[in-house]
């Protein structure tokens, strides 16, 4: 009795101590080593989706004060490095979201809950039920609450004039030039796409689709970033700082 005494009570300890040690959201105030990216490269172009209404929930997403791209620094400063090497090939990045906070993977996660929504269901997945964005599109616990990832894509530095006629109603998935004009090159899909088409290596994408995703792809590779295989725009910094931190502090505007 004493043994299975002593079993019991050593054994709720140290799953105390395991939870405990469990990594939990941090809210509050930016961090220090967190940086706005553009007092680090003003040259990387933004356009933060989740800071308007312009993404799958049709609103302006809980922890989203301000159009900014917020990451850890040692991520922007390998951003930077990217974006020079870039430059030289008449490219620039631009980033649709950075750090995200806990609250807004939460948010992500009710929408997807709640039934099927037509017109986000027509141009971000067209070919999918909304139940099947939960768990496989939509995750439950995000990498970019680490400060250390990010959904970017590449725009030439001196675009031709827009001919596009697409509009924000087609689907993610059609011909680029049927689709919102964006000034990014041709990736086969628009950004936030929930179809098989925005898997990095899909086979099936024109020779120039293909190029220029290989091109953000070993670009990236070369300053230390890891893509996500079933989203083309999306990288994470190997070796990032905080690993297995969930942090919730809102993206508030510089000052």
């Amino acid at each position: 009795m004493a043994r299975a005494r002593y079993f019991l009570f050593h054994g709720g300890l140290f799953f105390a101590l395991l939870l405990a040690a469990s990594p939990s959201p941090r809210a509050g105030e930016m961090p220090n080593r967190f940086v706005y990216l553009r007092d680090v490269d003003a040259t990387i172009l933004q356009d933060m989706r989740y800071a308007t209404a312009n993404n799958f929930v049709g609103h302006v997403v809980p922890g989203y004060e301000a159009p900014e791209c917020v990451l850890v620094r040692e991520a922007a400063l390998a951003l930077k490095a990217a974006q020079a090497e870039l430059k030289e090939k008449g490219l620039s990045l631009k980033v649709y979201d950075c750090y995200r906070p806990a609250r807004a993977v939460k948010a992500f996660v009710d929408w997807a809950k709640h039934p099927d929504d037509p017109e986000a269901k027509a141009v971000y997945y067209p070919s999918l039920d909304k139940r099947a964005l939960l768990p496989g599109y939509i995750a439950t616990r995000s990498a970019h609450s680490r400060g250390a990832t990010m959904d970017l894509t590449l725009v030439p530095l001196r675009p031709e004039a827009d001919a596009s006629q697409g509009n924000a109603a087609s689907p993610c998935t059609a011909p680029q030039t049927a689709r919102a004009p964006d000034a990014s090159v041709d990736m086969g899909t628009s950004f936030d796409c929930f179809d098989v088409k925005a898997h990095t290596l899909i086979p099936g994408l024109t020779l120039e689709q293909r190029q220029n995703r290989d091109l953000l792809l070993d670009a990236m590779r070369r300053h230390g970033f890891k893509n996500y295989d079933k989203e083309w725009w999306h990288f994470t910094l190997a070796g990032e700082p905080y690993p297995d931190t969930i942090f919730d502090f809102p993206i508030e505007p510089r000052k």
